[in-house]
């Protein structure tokens, strides 16, 4: 029996297909993969090139697979399957079972399979969830960019923004982060504390039009620059970074009700900094201990809920063989 585990993102998209003991046969790897942000068609060809890839790893085809469990935020998570993904993949010879899941259910499942226990999500955007006997009981933020996402790559790339335009506008300190953020806005750092034709510094003036020619959601590209400045000493940047592990951590207290494992993935709580140390001394401290496991998809717990979804009852040896088989 074989089964196919899909992360699909809203950047790529990952697949991996494992046998029924969790050995993992091939993985692949496609573009977007989520209908709600890339549309039904980009998002049909990121999962369907994934799941070729990995079909093609090891020389098998659809109609070799028992289930297929695609975890996407948003669209259809509660379960079923839609026209936009069963059809296709039913024309390339499939006859098993297709189930959509929640992305935050398979980053727990990535790392965990205790029947209780916890995942954080932060990356671009943040959600905490408690997780009981499989399934997701409560859920704190995951709210987007203009409502929430307390403590993301948003979050901290917005207040690079803010911490750079309040710079040059001479209401804050001064900061590493003005220069890194205007070179990322492509604005040049020479000169930008001048006067411009507004009576505004000309690299303000500059920066404030970069800014705002994008999409807002393009202001986590500026979160690893945080980073980076932070390394440095900056004192902004680490506040910032500070501050978003606090957020993250009340988040947490919001959905906790007793121990259990918590699972972090996405890129600002799976990279050592100041937000990971901040919500690992906070869990430390936190009633009960909870063991923390960092993630780097979720396409292991995908895979395992599509073991589950084929009726394998699946357990630590299945996740641990899955998680060898991955690439690095």
């Amino acid at each position: 029996m074989l089964v196919i585990g899909v992360d699909a993102g809203g950047t790529s998209t990952r697949a991996v297909l494992a046998t029924a003991e969790g050995r993992c046969l091939g993985h692949g790897r496609g573009g977007s993969g989520n209908p709600t942000s890339a549309g039904i068609a980009l998002a049909a060809d990121g999962v369907l090139t994934a799941v070729q890839q990995a079909l093609a790893a090891a020389g098998a085809d659809l109609a070799d697979v028992t289930a297929i469990v695609a975890a996407m935020a948003g669209h259809d998570s509660n379960g079923g399957a839609t026209p936009w993904l069963a059809d296709p993949l039913t024309q390339r010879g499939f006859r098993g079972t297709l189930a959509f899941e929640s992305d935050l259910l398979a980053m727990y499942c990535s790392g965990a399979v205790a029947p209780v226990g916890y995942g954080v999500v932060c990356g671009t955007g943040a959600s905490v969830v408690r997780v009981q006997d499989g399934r997701i009981v409560a859920t704190a933020d995951g709210l987007g960019w203009l409502l929430g996402d307390r403590g993301s790559g948003f979050w901290i790339g917005r207040r690079a923004a803010h911490a750079a335009v309040d710079e040059l506008e001479g209401i804050g300190p001064g900061t590493a982060l003005t220069p890194l953020v205007l070179e990322a806005a492509g604005v040049p750092v020479e000169g930008a504390d001048g006067p411009g034709r507004d009576g505004r510094p000309r690299g303000l003036g500059r920066l404030i039009r970069a800014l705002y020619a994008q999409r807002p959601v393009q202001l986590a590209e500026l979160a690893p620059l945080v980073f980076t400045a932070a390394e440095d000493g900056d004192a902004v940047a680490r506040a910032i970074l500070d501050r978003a592990g606090e957020l993250l951590s009340g988040s947490f207290d919001l959905v906790r009700d007793g121990s259990g494992p918590v699972v972090m993935g996405g890129s600002i709580v799976s990279r050592p900094g100041p937000v990971q140390a901040r919500l690992r001394a906070h869990l430390d401290v936190a009633e009960g201990r909870y063991p923390v496991v960092t993630v780097e998809s979720g396409v292991a717990g995908a895979t395992m809920l599509a073991l589950r979804h084929a009726g394998v009852p699946v357990g630590e040896e299945h996740l641990a063989l899955l998680r060898s088989g991955l690439p690095g």
